[in-house]
């Protein structure tokens, strides 16, 4: 019995140093993009969307990161075009109201650059994507930066009449910065 409780107690303690949960500070958080119709820059965000961190940075191989996106809260700075993007051709948030991203690796790239790969889901379509992240550290919060280009036809976003790229881009310039309480000192 006394080596069954020292192995537990061995266990957990390797578990504890290797990834540390994190909490999400959303006022401090915010996830932009930049489409482009007929050429012209379209610049949205997204007001609702939570995050969920276990990570140590002496030991990123061992982290996971998942967020999830409200995509009804999207924010162009017009409502009819934000109940436009509701719809079934765009985002088809009555229908499918959250897209995801689910981390399968995190790397050191050096200089707080860490790369994570993980599967990106958006209206049922799901994609494989790297994204490189720049880590900063205020006192007891760690901002996390970065930005990639979506292809939203990869995604169905934009079916039928908006699917033509002369329209409406196919690449979307996707830019986040999220703060987290928690993260493990640098």
């Amino acid at each position: 019995m006394k080596k069954l409780l020292t192995l537990g107690l061995l266990t957990l303690a390797s578990l504890a140093g290797t990834a540390r949960a994190a909490d999400l500070l959303p006022a401090l958080s915010e996830l932009n993009f930049t489409s482009r119709q007929m050429g012209v820059p379209v610049d949205g965000r997204f007001k609702r969307f939570d995050a969920k961190l276990n990570f140590d940075p002496k030991k990123p191989e061992a982290g996971q990161v998942s967020f999830n996106i409200e995509l009804a809260s999207v924010s162009l700075g017009a409502a009819e075009l934000e109940s436009e993007l509701a719809k079934a051709p765009w985002f088809d948030s009555k229908k499918l109201p959250l897209a995801n991203f689910q981390s399968s690796s995190i790397k050191a790239k050096g200089g707080n650059q860490f790369e994570v790969a993980g599967k990106l889901t958006i209206k049922g379509q799901s994609r494989d994507i790297v994204v490189p992240i720049q880590l900063a550290q205020a006192g007891n919060i760690t901002a996390a930066s970065g930005g990639f280009v979506l292809k939203r036809l990869e995604f169905k976003i934009g079916d039928g009449e908006w699917a033509d790229t002369s329209l409406v881009a196919n690449e979307v310039q996707v830019k986040f910065k999220l703060a987290f309480n928690g993260v493990a000192p640098l």
